[in-house]
């Protein structure tokens, strides 16, 4: 079996970490993969496997984004047959026009497209999200299959889409728990951390889609209620200088902003327990690296439909948890059928 992945990048980021995990624990024994970027360098220290071949691809002009879709491959057309062929060419990445365009260029039986968010909700909470759907979403015909991470994608997608004659395949976000485990184990340098507080961690990029104002606004009530409480945020990105004002102003001294890191599990296995508040997600990674790692879980009640088996809180039972947390014992999951389930679906994907 043989596919091919595009993707633009392997820059810090879900997505990419999603691909980065899948793409080291492939048993190449039996799947013969190939990864196209568009993009050079990776944000993630261990190496690829040698197994895998990885090619980089010239960009696309950047015209082609803000061009109907049809349009835009008129425009920008590269001969790509002498790649593959290919069981199964996959668009991992979803929204790049030219990850689009590699998957539906190269000789493939099938062609298939990641989803990784919840579509419908996507659009009315994102305007730059509304603009590139305008343009990419004559796309979605040309797929034999679809790939959302999560059973909940599935309608809003096709809602969206109008795609309820394709394949779907869910596939849920691989976690590395092997390195999880012996990233943890490493120093993560001074954290101020103090065994008088209650330490709770977030991880994710600082956007709306993440929910830090909410994370921010239920914690400060929490901590109005509980003294001790601390929350340690993981991550970077365009909010941060407003989320910062944000905490100074709901909860001072209470809320410390770490930035991206490329080792977050140290830090995590230090701490007493794991929140979140997004808005929507695809498959939240975080949440299962939580687990992996033996958190106790704090999310948002709209979490549950996104990550299987996960007990969410209503906004204020989330605050009265909060309020009444307490250290326990860490009990690590080690994710096997988790992990096994998603290889033998990819399995599956190439052969039927």
């Amino acid at each position: 079996m043989k596919i091919a992945f595009f993707a633009q990048d392997l820059g810090a980021g879900g997505i990419q970490k999603s691909l980065y995990n899948m793409l080291r624990n492939l048993d190449y024994s039996q799947v013969e993969a190939e990864l196209f970027l568009f993009e050079e360098g990776c944000f993630f220290p261990e190496p690829l496997p040698e197994a895998l071949e990885v090619r980089v691809l010239p960009k696309p002009p950047r015209i082609c984004s803000f061009l109907p879709f049809d349009l835009a491959r008129k425009l920008w057309h590269p001969d790509w047959t002498q790649y593959g062929p290919y069981d199964v060419a996959a668009d991992f990445n979803s929204y790049q026009f030219s990850c689009a365009c590699g998957a539906l260029g190269v000789p493939a039986k099938r062609r298939v497209q990641w989803i990784h968010n919840n579509v419908e909700i996507k659009l009315q909470n994102e305007w730059k999200y509304r603009v590139l759907w305008h343009f990419f979403k004559g796309k979605q015909k040309y797929y034999d299959g679809f790939v959302p991470c999560s059973a909940a994608l599935k309608e809003p997608f096709i809602r969206a889409s109008g795609r309820a004659d394709a394949e779907y395949t869910v596939i849920a976000n691989y976690i590395d728990v092997p390195e999880i485990r012996r990233k943890q184990a490493e120093d993560p340098g001074e954290l101020g951390l103090s065994a008088e507080t209650v330490n709770v961690v977030a991880l994710g990029r600082l956007c709306h889609q993440k929910g830090y104002d909410i994370m921010i606004r239920l914690f400060a009530e929490a901590a109005r209620i509980r003294d001790d409480l601390r929350l340690y945020i993981i991550g970077d990105g365009e909010d941060r200088e407003t989320l910062e004002a944000q905490a100074k102003k709901e909860a001072p001294g209470k809320i410390i902003f770490l930035g991206a890191q490329a080792n977050p599990y140290a830090i995590m296995a230090r701490m007493d327990a794991f929140l979140s508040t997004s808005r929507y997600e695809g498959q939240p990674l975080n949440v299962e690296e939580a687990r992996a790692i033996g958190l106790p879980l704090y999310c948002s009640k709209n979490l549950e439909a996104y990550s299987e088996g996960l007990r969410g809180y209503e906004e204020k039972e989330l605050v009265r948890s909060l309020s009444e947390l307490k250290r326990e014992e860490k009990h690590p999951d080690d994710l096997k059928a988790y992990n096994d389930k998603i290889l033998r679906s990819i399995k599956s994907l190439a052969e039927s």
